[in-house]
């Protein structure tokens, strides 16, 4: 066994005891590995042997990147049609957007909290679900294949292929299960004693600068900080810079205007997956 999988089976004899109850709230073939991460559990075999380290990194975003469009922006268009979070809050959600939009200083946290209110008090295991299906009804037909292709052509070279996303854990984890991600860092709820979700935050929201913050700390854990490097990393908007400049390879991909003015000035590779 390669000592990168001895270290995933450490990670999860390790797992704090709300693990448990976690891994039974994901998909099948998508597992707790850490705090901070998900793996998906049958591209195990892909984890090259650490012993060949450092291990090359393929860093992809998700919304806007992988997909044509925004989970999040999705999410709230439903709840507020089924009257699930009121204007108030749609309001507030809207003018993040504008902020994220024109690259504003904008309080990442508190909207994934207005958001997510809308799940406040349910069981966790049936808002996963509730999840899941808005994943397969309202998401899955906005997949890239060039992304499926470009993770695929990295696996098949022995790259690690993580995903690094703003969006919901639960819509990330129904991702997994039908496309080749190994490992997602992603928005993760508090869930209470009684297994009820909660509208704070678990961790760094996995957004502009905290992205390669949170990616950087999971890959030293797994890895070791001289066990990998970032080789290639994948974003369509500003908000990306931070991980794209982190990157020995970094791709602006369908990338909004100031990030295309930014990747040629940078002389990065810009990909039209429209």
């Amino acid at each position: 066994m390669s000592k990168a999988k001895r270290q995933i089976k450490n990670f999860d004899a390790q797992a704090p005891s709300g693990s448990c109850c976690w891994r039974s709230l994901l998909p099948d073939g998508v597992m707790r590995l850490t705090d901070e991460a998900i793996a998906s559990e049958r591209l195990m075999a892909y984890v090259p042997d650490a012993e060949a380290a450092p291990v090359t990194v393929a860093a992809f975003d998700f919304d806007g990147t992988c997909i044509s469009g925004s989970s999040p922006k999705k999410l709230v268009s439903l709840l507020f049609r089924k009257q699930l979070i009121d204007p108030y809050r749609l309001v507030r959600v809207g003018l993040w957007g504008l902020a994220y939009k024109f690259n504003l200083p904008k309080d990442a946290e508190g909207v994934r909290r207005r958001v997510f209110s809308a799940f406040k008090g349910y069981p966790a295991i049936k808002v996963n679900d509730y999840l899941c299906r808005f994943f397969h009804k309202h998401i899955a037909r906005m997949y890239r294949a060039q992304a499926d292709a470009e993770m695929r052509a990295h696996l098949e070279m022995g790259h690690i292929v993580v995903l690094v996303s703003a969006s919901f854990e639960p819509i990330i984890a129904s991702a997994m299960v039908e496309h080749p991600i190994q490992f997602a860092l992603a928005s993760r709820m508090k869930i209470d004693e009684s297994g009820n979700y909660t509208d704070e935050n678990d961790g760094l929201p996995t957004e502009g600068p905290d992205k390669i913050i949170v990616l950087r700390r999971f890959l030293d854990q797994l890895f070791g900080c001289e066990g990998w490097r970032l080789g290639w990393a994948y974003g369509d908007h500003f908000s990306d810079v931070p991980m794209l400049e982190a990157a020995d390879h970094p791709c602006a991909v369908t990338p909004d205007g100031k990030l295309l003015r930014y990747a040629q000035q940078q002389g990065w590779d810009v990909l039209d997956w429209s």
